[in-house]
This record gives C-alpha cells, structure tokens and sequence, in this order.
C-alpha cells in the first residue's frame, strides 16, 4: 500500500533548502571578497557562476514555498 502523501512539512523543508542555499551564496561572496587577488580568474568564475545558480535555486524556492502557501 502506497505512504498518503504528506506535505505538512514542505514549507519548512522549502525554508530550510533557502536558508541554507542563501548561507552558501553568501560564504562564497565572502571567499571572493576576500582572496579576490589570491584566485585564478577560472576558479573566480566557477564560482560566480555556482553563486548564479544558487540565485536561481532560491528564487526557485520561494515561488515553490509561495505554491505550498496556497495549498
């Protein structure tokens, strides 16, 4: 018999994933701010462009989290 499907919790675990991706984001930028001179600019623009896709992922998130509002 299949598990009833339980979304109680999504939007805490939708919360969760932004929280989460958003301190990455920022630990990034931080790590670039602060050895901007140290790095090779392949390695500056691997991770501007993960940054790109975490932004992409959080605005993701919320409109998922927005949905599961409505529900």
């Amino acid at each position: 018999m299949a598990k009833p499907d339980d979304r109680s919790d999504n939007e805490e675990h939708l919360q969760n994933h932004i929280d989460h991706t958003f301190v990455n984001l920022r630990e990034a930028e931080d790590y670039l701010n602060e050895h901007a001179d140290e790095i090779s600019d392949d390695e500056r623009q691997a991770i501007e462009a993960k940054n790109d896709r975490r932004r992409e992922s959080i605005d993701y998130f919320i409109a998922e989290k927005k949905d599961e509002a409505r529900r």
